[in-house]
């Protein structure tokens, strides 16, 4: 029976060849699978080596584990089992049961207005009020504040709209100053 390593703290320098050829002192080598990134297709610097006999695996762990390989240290020990993985669904259990709509409270919810739940349209709540209704103490529509003022009444201490401060520039005036840059549009195109 064939027994698989796990070889770490590869030069990422380092071929199948080279691997093969190292591993082959101790016995026959079956497979060798260098991992690599699956996006950039990089080597990550670690690899499996299958063993033909688990004598041979545990004679490669005894004489490769700590030794120098392509100026660098590698570990050789075994291979742990690849994990399961399943990816998304029900991951064997069975569906959730409907559950029943809940409104607030806790209580189930109720659509006496049509079955589906929808409303037609026009239609009020229980309780709604009727459209000309105004809650108790309400002011008609044409009432103003106590504290409102004339309408062309002024403070005295008001400027006229087309004052400006002391020392305000034109709005086109271009003596000197600092122009914030644009943040409309991309910033990457290079127009402004």
């Amino acid at each position: 029976m064939s027994k698989e390593l796990y070889v770490g703290h590869l030069s990422y320098d380092a071929t199948e060849w080279e691997l093969e050829k190292l591993f082959s002192v101790s016995g026959r080598v079956t497979s060798i699978h260098l991992i690599t990134d699956p996006v950039t297709g990089q080597f990550k610097g670690c690899g499996y080596v299958r063993m033909s006999t688990e004598a041979e695996a545990k004679d490669a762990i005894l004489s490769l584990d700590g030794a120098r390989f392509l100026d660098s240290t590698i570990t050789v020990s075994e291979a742990r089992p690849q994990k399961l993985v399943t990816k998304g669904g029900y991951k064997g259990k069975s569906p959730r049961p409907p559950q029943a709509a809940v409104g607030r409270g806790g209580a189930p919810k109720s659509s006496a207005a049509k079955p589906g739940g929808f409303k037609a349209a026009g239609t009020k709540p229980a309780g709604a009020k009727p459209a000309g209704a105004k809650p108790a103490g309400a002011k008609p529509a044409g009432a103003k504040p106590a504290s409102a003022k004339p309408a062309g009444a002024k403070p005295a201490s008001a400027k006229p709209a087309s004052a400006k401060p002391a020392g305000a520039r034109p709005a086109g005036s271009k003596t000197g100053g600092f122009k914030a840059p644009s943040t409309t549009g991309n910033p990457r195109s290079g127009k402004r």
